[in-house]
């Protein structure tokens, strides 16, 4: 299979550009947060989480595989759509994932952990998607994959991408289920991905 790109407007990347750092920026913000919190010591649940998030890791890196033709005026409107949609995808990217990582506060850490003085969040995006952050990094690599002209890489990234999440929500899920017993009525309640539908 030979993959084609799609011509971009230096428009679109800028605006990618953007949204990643504003992404990036959030990101920091949180691991400040995190770094107060006491650390867990669970060695089999850090060796699981580490492994998803590194072939999340490679889906998202899959996105940027190619020559990036900037060949569109950036003014024209393919351009200016093109960069508004993916300044649209990555600010709320940003905002997703700030607005998460700011309702766990302590509780928010890169790999799956519990703590004695925790608790099972469900106000903010947790009340209406019970993984606001995947959802958030899925926006991340659509938006790359459109400012990038590579939405043909999105065939093999969005698959691997959601069998990574989707091993990550498992192992996550079952350690939420063993720590809070108000957790499985939550999730009865509460979508994972999509309010209402998934």
């Amino acid at each position: 299979m030979v993959l084609r790109w799609d011509p971009v407007g230096l428009t679109g990347i800028i605006a990618f550009w953007i949204g990643f750092i504003a992404f990036v920026v959030a990101l920091f913000l949180a691991r400040q947060r995190g770094a107060k919190a006491p650390k867990s010591d669970n060695r089999d649940r850090r060796s699981a989480s580490i492994l998803w998030i590194g072939v999340q890791g490679l889906a998202i890196g899959f996105i940027a595989i190619g020559p990036v033709l900037v060949r569109l005026d950036p003014f024209s409107a393919t351009a200016v759509v093109q960069a508004a949609v993916v300044l649209v995808l990555t600010l709320f990217a940003a905002w997703l994932f700030d607005a998460a990582s700011r309702e766990m506060g302590r509780n928010w850490a890169l790999v799956a952990r519990t703590r004695d003085d925790g608790n099972l969040v469900q106000s903010g995006p947790f009340a209406y998607i019970r993984n606001p952050i995947y959802v958030a990094l899925f926006c991340i690599m659509v938006g790359m994959a459109i400012a990038y002209g590579h939405s043909r890489n999105l065939i093999v990234a969005v698959p691997l991408y959601a069998f990574a999440t989707w091993m990550r929500v498992r192992h996550e899920e079952a350690v939420l289920r063993a720590t809070f017993p108000d957790y499985d009525a939550y999730a009865a309640r509460v979508k994972r991905f999509i309010p209402g539908l998934l």
